[in-house]
Formats: structure tokens, sequence, C-alpha cells
């Protein structure tokens, strides 16, 4: 029982993603080589069009190159997300994990940790008990991204307090994840805390970046210029608590397009500045063009991926916004726990829809009767237009025509499938009566058999009536309990946005006071041109900020050198892949019998399958 516990792996899913069966296997290589390994994920690839997708798609590729493979090689992944990633049944059902996932929410910070991000509680949970997750570059997946901006900062809505809330989590159970994680050490959770720390205090690295700009554009002091920076996202943030969250998105849409035009205006002044004064070796342009250098350099080790780099430029345009306004957005509604992307129905503690017309007797006697009928002939009669030729089309559907591509675990892009996918979608469905019930739809289009409905046995019955009973049925709706639910809600909002907002504000006031006192508290550097002569001028900068900046670029560095390490790893992985996979001759794959559909199939169109499932090990 504990080994095919051990050796059964699920794939979770998102109903829109797309992947080839060898992305699959390669996870299943990294559960199967090492048994710690709770969970694996792979490279997520956005699809979509607009400029929104195109920002995640710069998101996604840098958070895979640097973010996660450092995870991977220095500590272990966080969160393998729910759209793609396998996870060994061992696991799940290991003490506190599943038991615990399924555990409803009754209190605020449940919602928030549980309800908003449930791949990565579920990660937590993995990591607290000691499993490794990893990251597999070469397995690639691709899964539809927000195409509108309202989509898109509902999604993040949810995933930014999730995040912070399950890294706090494990960063207040340091010890005890250290002691049983080998894969979490001091030293790595030390790490995120760091990058929380970073993230927690980006609101008001932007504005400084903000006021240091107006300083370099207006010519004007750095006090005016901070207050000039502060005055938009301190309005935005007063007025996100007072109106509504349509309203919110509207003027955080039009601040965003401010402030890429600013950051379009700013950048161009810097380099012609630059170019003018023919020095770039100040302490800001050396972080700048060490980051373009670096991403750059990170980019040429993902060949395939390299044109996601021009996305770049977009990026930077949209930094204010995803990083200001955003967070902002994302603090003051968490107390607002519904899904905000593809939801039909309202949340907890959510306004209900307005309840429709009811209907009178005579309108209910008809619908009873139409009811009725409808029943009758769906259980007694056959569609008349379930003719032979619905027949034909579905054997013809079956029929492959030509040989079928093998996969490659490898960057493909999925243009041609989606087109042809697009294809079938415009063809006539085989089931075109309405009214017909599933058993004479699939007696309609069978031939070659009877089908006869049965019963389950006693056992099967009793099983699935109380797992019915225990997950599948509706909560209970307790107006009171929401009612109670969305002050608490609003309570924590309103505690956390105060410390979060606290921390940023002084932030804030002690940059601001070094700036005051620049002449008594500073460090100069002296001015190079860029022949490396002395210019005789000197550059000043708060002791904070350029401490600030250097930790941050320690952090970039950290990253960068796990990434060439990560790479060097998965090119290991991915050629002893290759070399595992079985070849199978074109001659084999061309032509395919209609006898030969229901014995063959899975040889014919997955040939490796069956081979690379060894040690007993099952995909579900």
């Amino acid at each position: 029982m504990k080994k095919e516990m051990h050796n059964t792996y699920i794939l979770a899913l998102d109903g829109d993603t797309d992947f080839h069966p060898a992305a699959v296997m390669l996870l299943i290589d990294r559960l199967k080589m090492y048994p710690l390994v709770g969970a694996a994920c792979g490279r997520i690839h956005p699809t979509g069009s607009g400029p929104m997708v195109w920002f995640q798609k710069f998101e996604y590729a840098v958070g895979h190159w640097l973010q996660k493979a450092a995870e991977h090689v220095i500590g272990c992944v966080l969160c393998s997300p729910g759209c793609f990633s396998l996870f060994r049944a061992a696991a799940l059902m290991d003490n506190n994990v599943m038991k615990t996932y399924l555990t409803k929410s009754t209190e605020a910070r449940h919602y928030i940790q549980y309800d908003q991000g449930e791949d990565r509680w579920l990660c937590t949970l993995l990591l607290k008990q000691g499993w490794r997750v990893e990251y597999n570059a070469a397995s690639d997946a691709y899964t539809n991204a927000p195409e509108e901006f309202n989509e898109f900062y509902n999604q993040r809505r949810r995933w930014t307090p999730s995040t912070m809330a399950n890294i706090v989590d494990l960063l207040g159970s340091t010890n005890i994840v250290a002691k049983r994680n080998k894969s979490m050490s001091k030293l790595y959770l030390l790490y995120h805390l760091f990058s929380m720390a970073s993230s927690v205090l980006g609101p008001a690295t932007i504005c400084l970046m903000i006021g240091g700009s107006f300083t370099f554009l207006l010519d004007i002091d750095g006090s005016t210029a901070m207050v000039l920076a502060v005055i938009p996202p301190a309005i935005y943030l007063g007025l996100c608590f007072k109106v509504k969250s349509n309203t919110q998105l509207t003027i955080a849409a039009v601040l965003s397009v401010f402030y890429a035009f600013f950051m379009l205006v700013v950048g161009v002044t810097i380099i012609s500045t630059m170019v003018k004064e023919q020095t770039i070796l100040t302490p800001s342009s050396i972080f700048v063009i060490a980051m373009a250098i670096l991403y750059l350099i990170t980019g040429l080790m993902h060949p395939q991926e390299f044109p996601l780099v021009f996305y770049g430029f977009l990026y930077i345009l949209c930094i204010p916004s995803a990083y200001l306004l955003l967070t902002i957005y994302s603090m003051v509604n968490m107390n607002n726990v519904s899904w905000g992307t593809r939801e039909t129905a309202p949340a907890p503690g959510a306004a209900r829809p307005a309840a429709s017309t009811p209907q009178t007797r005579v309108q209910q006697a008809r619908s009873t009767v139409a009811s009725f009928f409808r029943k009758l002939r769906c259980c007694r009669n056959l569609c008349p237009r379930a003719s032979r030729e619905e027949v034909s089309v579905s054997q013809e559907s079956l029929t492959p025509e030509g040989p079928q591509p093998v996969s490659q675990p490898q960057n493909t892009i999925v243009e041609d499938v989606e087109a042809a996918v697009e294809e079938q979608r415009h063809e006539e469905p085989a089931f075109t009566c309405p009214h017909q019930c599933w058993v004479s739809q699939l007696q309609s289009i069978s031939e070659d058999m009877y089908l006869q409905e049965d019963t389950l046995d006693q056992d099967e019955t009793e099983f699935f009536g109380e797992l019915q009973a225990k997950y599948l049925y509706p909560l209970p709706e307790d107006k009171e309990k929401q009612k109670k639910i969305t002050n608490d809600l609003r309570e924590l909002r309103n505690k956390i946005c105060f410390a979060y907002f606290i921390c940023n504000a002084l932030w804030l006031v002690a940059t601001f006071t070094l700036q005051f006192f620049e002449a008594s508290v500073s460090i100069q550097f002296p001015k190079l041109t860029v022949d490396l002569e002395v210019t005789g001028e000197y550059i000043t900068v708060e002791p904070i900020g350029f401490m600030f900046i250097l930790a941050f670029a320690m952090l970039i560095l950290i990253q960068f050198l796990a990434m060439l390490y990560h790479r060097f790893y998965t090119l290991i992985h991915f050629v002893a892949f290759e070399e595992t996979e079985p070849r199978t001759p074109k001659s084999q794959t061309k032509q395919v019998t209609d006898s030969e559909i229901d014995d063959t199939d899975d040889e014919v169109f997955f040939p490796s399958l069956e081979y690379r499932m060894h040690d007993g090990g099952t995909l579900v």
C-alpha cells in the first residue's frame, strides 16, 4: 500500500492549460528519482494578446528564470502552481497535509491564506511536513492569462495577500520547518525574509524613485520632489477606502497611463544626460546598466525565450502601476475574498443577485407538463436526427490522418495546435437533439455494442453517498456567521493595512530626514568620466538608500548565479531524458485501421507512456 501511494502521481491542471505528454514525463522523472520530492512544477507560459499579456509574459519569464530557479537551487520552491503541477499521492496523504487542506475556513485569516491561493497553501503544508517541491524548466505548459486591466488587478488582488500570508506562516515556523525539511535551512528562510521585506517596502521605494525623477526633471529640491511623489498614491489610498472596486480600478488605470508616460520621459532624459555628460559611473547608472546586462545574459541563457526580453521595455513603464498602485489596491481590498476572475457565484458575505420574477400557477403547470414530456421523450425515443450520418462523422473523427507528431520537451509554441482546436470547435456537433439524454446519445452513435444501464454495488453506493454528504454538498448559509466573517475580514484588513503602510511611511520619513541632513549624513562618491578620469565633483547618496540598493543587487546576483547552475542542471536532465526515450519508427504511426483503434491507440499516440511507467508508478 505504501509503495502504491509513493508511486501514484496526481496531475493538477487548469481547464485551459495546454501541454505535451513529454512535459508530464519530465515531472514524473523528478518524483521517481528523488523520493522526498512531494510536488514538481514546470515552466508556465501565459497566452493571449494585448499589453497586459505582454507584461505578464516578461513577468512570468523573470519569475521562472531567476526566482523559481534560485528557490530550486538554494532551497526548494514555495509554490507549485495549480495550473500545471504533479503531486505525489503519499505526500498529499501525509499527516497534516490533505486533512488540514480540507479544513473549512472559520477565521478571517483563513479566508486569505487558505482560499485565495489554494496551490500555495497546499505547498506550504507540504514544506512544513518535510516534503520538497521542485521546478523543471524543460517542462512547458501554456495557460490563459488575464487580458483586461480589471481582471489582472483582481487576480493579483487574490495572489498578493495569500502569498504574504503563507510566507509569514513559514517564517513564523522557522525552527520547525528547518528541522523537518532538509531543503529549507535557516539561511534560506533568511533569504525569503529579505525578499519579503523588499516587497513590503516596494511602494515607498517606488515613491523615492519617482521623487528622484522629479528632482532630475524639474530641477527642484528633494523635499519638494518627495511631496509631489507621495501625493498621488496617498490620494488613491484614501479613495480606495471610500469608493467601490470598479471606481478604484478606473482610477488605477488612469494613473497607470500617467505613470507610464512619466517613466518614458524619465528614461529618455536619464539616457540623454549620461550621453551629454559622458559619464555612466554613478551608483544609479551602474545599477541600471548592470541590471540590463544581467537580464540580457539571462535571456541568452534561454535562447528559445529570448524574444520575451523585448517585453521588458513595457514592464519598466508599468513598474509604478505594478508595484505601487496594484499593491495599494490589493491591500485595501484584502477583505474581498471573491475570486475576481471567471466567477459565476457570489462569495460569502457578498451581495446576492436580484431574484427572478415568480411564475404564476398557469406558467408553473405548463412548465411541469413540458418537463414531463421532455423526460419521456428523452428516455424512450431516440433523436430522429441521430442518423447514420452522425455515426459516420463520429467514426471518421476517430481515424487518424497521417503520422502523429512526436512531442518534444522544449519551449514549443502551440499556435498551430490552438488553430486546429479552433477549427474543430466550428464543426457541427455529433449530438443535434437538445432533449436527448446521454444514454440515448451514446446509443445513437454506437453500432458495435448495446448500452445497458446498470447500478453500483452497495459498497460503492455508500462510498459515493458519504463523499457527497461530506465534501460535495453546498455549505449551509448562516447569515449571522457571514456577517461576522465580513466584519472580521474588514478589521483584519484595517490592521494589516495600518502596519503595512506605516512601515512604508517610516521608510520614507527616514530617507527624507537623511536627505534633509545631506551635508552631515551622506556617502560621497567621486564622479568619473567614461575614461575613468576624476572630474573633481562628488555624488552624494543617503546611506539607507545605498544599503538597500546594495542588498537588492546582492539578491539579484544570488538569483543569477543560481540560474546559471539550474540551466546546466536542466540541460543534463533533458539530455538524459532524450537518451532514454524510445525511438518509434514513422512507419508504425502512418496508417491505423479502424479495427486497430480500440487496441492500439495508446501505443500509437503515446508510444513512450507505457515504457516510462516503471516501478509500478501510476499517473492519475
